[in-house]
């Protein structure tokens, strides 16, 4: 009897669990990528439930399924980025063998025939074949892949040097939702008044930079990485939906390095059904958010964020005063 008991208990710990696990892994995937604030949702979900915090290894193996996610969406486009800076080097590389060839007295005078026909005829072939190449990449600049290098720079030292500050001072619900609302409204202020409809093959290494600047500082809960570089995005004049796509980019390697750094913490024996359930249930609705939220944009503003966010944030309050 006290077998079947202990079975029974056993059995409805295991299950709450799991359901724990399975909402916060969809409250993680859906929120990694609107710009609601995931980090804030994480903190406010079990606060607003009286959840205990599952700890660091269950964190990072959320972000692993996020990661998974956004992966697996853009892999076309990761594929495409490499390809562009690889025949960006290759174009290189033939620009000066050229240019070699031509700054030879010589053969400017006696052999300027020959050496035409050696930069038409046996380089020809391969510039020809680079640039059909490349036409299938004109939707993204040649240099993308060094430009979201350079851009994720100032989040990965910021993460670095302040992430144990951010967790141990940046945690107060009141501070999340006060950031929900400050950085809602920056963000419909300027998807408002960006009259501009620029694409990512217009963004420079200056406009990258300054949107991996915006990325540093979603650190603080609240803030939302998405938001304030879709934020940032529409301010240097790409629309909506390149916007996010922009975005989501910039996050790749942000969010492996973010995985990899919390790696080292992740304790083996906490790897049980409940996490990788939670895994599964954040990389599933995180690429369906990418999915939608992308085709949301080509019609629709983001206002519906901006109000969700003030919502959250006076709900939050109110249980906080409530308490």
């Amino acid at each position: 009897m006290y077998l079947v008991s202990w079975i029974l208990v056993s059995y409805n710990v295991l299950m709450a669990e799991v359901i724990r696990s399975i909402i916060i892994g969809g409250v993680q995937g859906i929120s990694e990528f609107l710009p609601i604030s995931s980090s804030g949702h994480l903190v406010l979900v079990p606060y607003v439930f009286g959840w205990d915090y599952k700890g660091l290894s269950f964190d990072v193996a959320l972000h692993f399924g996020t990661v998974i996610a956004i992966i697996v969406f853009f892999w076309k486009d990761w594929t495409k980025i490499i390809a562009n800076a690889i025949n960006l080097n290759q174009k290189s590389k033939i620009k000066n063998q050229s240019s070699t060839g031509s700054d030879c007295p010589e053969r400017q005078s006696n052999g300027q025939n020959d050496n035409s026909k050696l930069i038409n005829g046996n380089y020809s072939t391969t510039e020809q074949s680079s640039n059909e190449t490349m036409k299938q990449y004109d939707n993204l600049p040649e240099n993308l892949l060094w430009q979201i290098i350079v851009a994720s720079v100032p989040a990965g030292i910021v993460g670095f040097l302040l992430n144990d500050y951010v967790e141990k001072y940046f945690h107060s619900p009141l501070l999340i939702a006060a950031d929900l609302i400050i950085f809602g409204l920056i963000l419909w202020l300027i998807d408002k008044y960006s009259s501009k409809n620029s694409q990512i093959k217009n963004m420079s290494y200056g406009k990258s930079f300054l949107v991996g600047c915006a990325q540093a500082i979603a650190l603080i809960p609240g803030v939302s990485r998405s938001g304030i570089t879709i934020t940032a995005s529409r301010g240097l004049g790409l629309n909506r939906k390149e916007a996010a796509h922009f975005s989501f980019l910039l996050a790749t390697p942000a969010m492996l390095g973010a995985f990899l750094f919390e790696l080292k913490d992740v304790n083996v024996s906490d790897l049980t059904l409940p996490f990788v359930l939670g895994v599964i249930s954040s990389t599933i609705f995180g690429f369906f958010a990418i999915k939608y939220l992308l085709k949301y944009l080509e019609k629709a503003n983001f206002n519906v964020f901006v109000w969700y966010r003030i919502v959250i944030a006076m709900i939050i309050v109110a249980i906080y005063l409530a308490r």
